[in-house]
């Protein structure tokens, strides 16, 4: 009886000593942050599916971080594209003593949110956020996956002008730090280009009802509306268009170069009416690794990809990359391993310059064919 007293609390010893071991595993957080509510929802859902299915793949395959296995944990978070939720979402991360952030989605919650990263020290990559200004504000801590505004909207504006043989061009914005900003570079490449502006007006990012700006643009006569603003918008707005009888082409940025927006528009969205770019894009060479992407995108969440989910993907896993290059978890520590990285991801070579910007960074131009999104081209 004493051999047996002996040996069950031996047994237990050992069997605390290997749970102990299995619970001292760290735990990297890395959070993502978009709208996960309100009209812009798919698109930060989309986001951070892409953040999760990184996450996930890193955790399967065991990643190691300086010789030592490390579990990811994904923190979501819901900035519901609103500047005062963003920094109120930012400074409860940083409370969190998360690692790095993915996010946010609009460049109106990615700017304001980004000085709370920087002065905590905090990583932060934007897998969606174009506005010049995010980059320009001298912080070490952030960084962007795709092209900004000045590259995209100089792209569309020369394009409106030279490839679709327009002249007079009418512009909308939703005053979002997005929308104002792709719209004033929009109308900046189209003037370089010979165009002219007929005629500007302004929305809201929640707005319905458009009547009045479209009538008034629609006395114009324009050939092209530009539309800076996201799909929610775009997409009624296509609508009333056509109720008006307005038959311009329609033309926009990301924010509206969507999967969602052909049942947002119904039957305003006509063949080869929409002209929009995606900041960033793949070449012919990267063309099958973007389609297995999405097709694992698909089994795994029963939906197609939406928006940016593949950069958010990219954006997490060029992280944890750095992460495995420094030997280290520790923003103070991986950052400038971030800040030199040349990670191959699935959208092309992830790489940054000196303000955060990537490089070589690609555009995309789509059409809509039969209520599917159509590739025109892709340029740098």
């Amino acid at each position: 009886m004493k051999l047996k007293s002996a040996i069950i609390p031996l047994t237990a010893a050992i069997g605390m000593a290997f749970a102990g071991a299995a619970h001292a595993q760290e735990v990297v957080k890395i959070a993502h942050v978009g709208p996960l509510s309100g009209p812009n929802a798919h698109m930060g859902k989309d986001n951070e599916n892409g953040a999760r299915m990184a996450v996930d793949e890193l955790n399967a395959k065991g990643f190691t971080i300086g010789g030592k296995k490390v579990k990811f944990e994904l923190v979501g978070e819901d900035d519901a594209s609103d500047p005062k939720q963003a920094t109120a979402v930012a400074t409860k991360l940083v409370d969190q003593k998360v690692a790095a952030v993915i996010g946010h989605l609009n460049s109106g919650t990615t700017i304001p949110a980004s000085k709370i990263y920087s002065d905590a020290g905090i990583p932060q990559v934007s897998p969606s956020a174009t506005n010049p200004k995010y980059t320009q504000q001298g912080f070490k801590t952030t960084f962007r996956v795709v092209a900004n505004d000045a590259q995209l909207g100089a792209a569309l504006g020369k394009y409106a002008v030279q490839k679709l043989g327009t002249k007079h061009i009418a512009v909308i914005d939703d005053r979002t730090a997005y929308g104002q900003g792709v719209a004033e570079e929009f109308a900046k490449g189209a003037k370089a280009a010979g165009g002219t502006i007929v005629g500007t007006q302004f929305t809201n990012d929640k707005a319905t009802d458009f009547n009045a700006i479209l009538t008034s643009l629609k006395g114009k006569k324009p050939d092209v509306v530009f539309f800076g603003g996201m799909d929610a918008v775009g997409g009624p707005m296509l609508r009333q268009m056509k109720q008006l009888g307005i038959s311009a082409k329609f033309m926009g940025g990301d924010g509206i170069c969507t999967g969602s927006l052909p049942s947002l528009a119904g039957d305003g969205l006509g063949d080869d009416q929409v002209v929009c770019a995606e900041a960033g894009g793949v070449d012919e060479s990267g063309k099958k690794g973007m389609d297995d992407f999405r097709a694992a995108y698909k089994k795994k969440f029963g939906i197609d990809v939406v928006y940016n989910a593949a950069y958010a993907y990219d954006a997490t896993m060029t992280v944890a990359d750095a992460m495995a290059k420094a030997g280290s978890a520790d923003p103070k520590k991986y950052l400038p391993e971030l800040a030199k990285i040349s990670h191959k991801g699935v959208t092309g070579v992830i790489a940054f310059d000196s303000k955060g910007d990537i490089k070589d960074g690609s555009l995309t131009l789509y059409t809509y064919k039969g209520g599917q999104r159509t590739l025109l081209a892709v340029t740098k």
